[in-house]
């Protein structure tokens, strides 16, 4: 507890997906003071032609009032 799912457009190195994960999982141990041992990162790539179909239709738009920070486009 927690797991993190990130998704992003291809292209971030492996060096940059690792500064990402370590970058949430310092916030979030900060914030709930849970053990690092207890929290994972998964960052998933996906293409911008299929962005809006399978991340924005499938996963923002029907749960738009739940986001705590939400996309400006």
């Amino acid at each position: 507890m927690p797991h993190v799912v990130v998704k992003l457009y291809p292209g971030s190195t492996e060096d940059q997906k690792t500064k990402i994960a370590e970058g949430i999982t310092k916030v979030i141990q900060e914030q709930t003071g849970k053990p690092e041992a207890y929290i994972s990162v998964a960052i998933h790539e996906v293409a911008e032609a299929v962005w809006m179909d399978e991340v924005y239709f499938k996963e923002i738009k029907p749960n738009f009032e739940k986001l705590y920070k939400k996309p400006g486009y």
